[in-house]
C-alpha cells in the first residue's frame, strides 16, 4: 500500500519546524565579523607564542645537558656539559631522587671559564643513596 503526497506542490513546511530562513545580508555582517575577530585572536596568539618562544631560546645566555651519571652510596658524580656566551659566568642546578622519589641531593655548581663550552664532572652529595640526577637548569650570574 502506497501513500500519496497531499501537499500540493510550491507549499512551504510548517514554520519553526526547520529552523529559520537566513537572512543573506544579516548573515553576512555576522560572519565577516566573527572572522575578522577569529583572525585577529589568532594574530595575536601566534604573537604571544613566538615572543615567548624567542625570550626563552634566544635569550638564555646559557645552556647545559647532563651527559651521564653514577651513584654510589652518599653521592651522585654527573658529568655536565654547558653551553654559555664568552665571558658569561653561571651556575646548574642538579638533583638526585631515591628510588621512592624524595629529593635526597639539590647542589648549583659554578660555570666561570672563559670557553664557551665546558665539559665537567662535579659531585653531587646525597643524603641516602640516589636513583637518578636530573639537571633542573641552568643560569647566569
Amino acid at each position: 500500500m502506497s501513500t500519496a503526497n497531499t501537499q500540493p506542490t510550491g507549499q512551504q513546511p510548517p514554520a519553526g519546524r526547520y529552523g529559520r530562513a537566513a537572512d543573506a545580508a544579516g548573515d553576512r555582517g555576522s560572519d565577516r565579523t566573527l572572522k575578522a575577530v577569529g583572525a585577529v585572536l589568532g594574530v595575536l596568539l601566534v604573537a604571544v607564542v613566538a615572543w615567548f618562544g624567542f625570550h626563552h631560546v634566544g635569550g638564555s645566555e646559557i645552556s647545559g645537558q647532563l651527559i651521564t651519571f653514577r651513584t654510589a652510596e652518599d653521592s651522585v658524580r654527573v658529568e655536565l656539559e654547558v653551553f654559555k656566551d664568552d665571558g658569561v659566568t653561571g651556575y646548574c642546578t642538579v638533583r638526585s631522587q631515591a628510588e621512592s622519589g624524595a629529593e635526597v641531593g639539590r647542589a648549583d655548581f659554578r660555570f666561570d671559564e672563559d670557553s664557551t663550552r665546558v665539559l665537567k664532572t662535579v659531585t653531587l652529595r646525597t643524603t641516602s643513596r640516589g636513583t637518578t640526577a636530573e639537571l633542573l637548569g641552568c643560569h647566569t650570574g
